[in-house]
């Protein structure tokens, strides 16, 4: 391994901890937002942190949007996350100013793309989002949200409004110095393609989903 040598001969010391790389406008159809770029040094990722308007220290309107390439990018009906991500933008372009922090590494809650696609395929089979985790030796949810935190007290957010169903998301934050003062629903219409995975996250993993009641069993 090739080491970090300085001035004088001496080591450099590592950095750790999320760096703030890259500030540039990027105008969307959401609206125009600035693309802050940040790099990982723990884990290697890169992270982009959407910031609409002014943002001020206290209660500002957040959400943490893990990576999902094919809801967000392919338009997947499996999931609700594509329809979340763009909730999320409009939310805070009609609120006037918040965060939209994606979260990189986050791929099939933190198993990465490959795997995800394996847990897919065991799901058509008839398992369940975690029995199919479980069953190729994976953690059900092995996501960390400790950089999500960092990149919130760089841009000087000390208390949200978090958009999210997901409790874990909450405690994480408030673990590592966040304050949330409320959390959002972010509540998307299902359909037939993700009833299933919708009513496993809300029975087994927690997540805060009750318009679902409005949905037959069966559908």
């Amino acid at each position: 391994m090739t080491e970090n040598i300085g001035i004088l001969g001496k080591k450099s010391p590592r950095r750790s901890g999320a760096e703030r790389v890259v500030n540039t406008p990027l105008p969307t159809v959401y609206g125009k937002f600035q693309a802050i770029g940040y790099l990982d040094h723990d884990r290697g990722d890169e992270q982009v942190a959407l910031v609409y308007g002014e943002i001020g220290a206290e209660n500002v309107l957040v959400r943490l949007h893990s990576e999902c390439l094919t809801g967000d990018a392919f338009g997947s009906q499996h999931c609700e996350c594509g329809d979340q991500l763009a909730a999320a933008l409009r939310a805070v372009v009609a609120e006037g100013s918040g965060v939209v922090v994606y979260l990189r590494g986050h791929e099939g809650r933190g198993i990465g793309l490959l795997a995800k696609l394996r847990a897919m395929a065991l799901q058509a089979e008839g398992l369940d989002t975690v029995e199919a985790n479980l069953a190729l030796g994976l953690p059900v949810d092995a996501r960390d949200y400790g950089v999500a935190a960092q990149i919130l007290h760089d841009l000087g957010v000390r208390s949200v409004r978090l958009m999210s169903n997901n409790p874990r998301k909450r405690e994480a934050l408030v673990t590592h110095g966040i304050q949330v003062a409320e959390q959002v629903p972010l509540l998307i219409e299902p359909c037939e393609s993700n009833i299933t995975y919708l009513r496993t996250k809300r029975e087994r993993l927690d997540h805060h989903l009750p318009h679902l009641d409005a949905v037959a069993h069966g559908s």
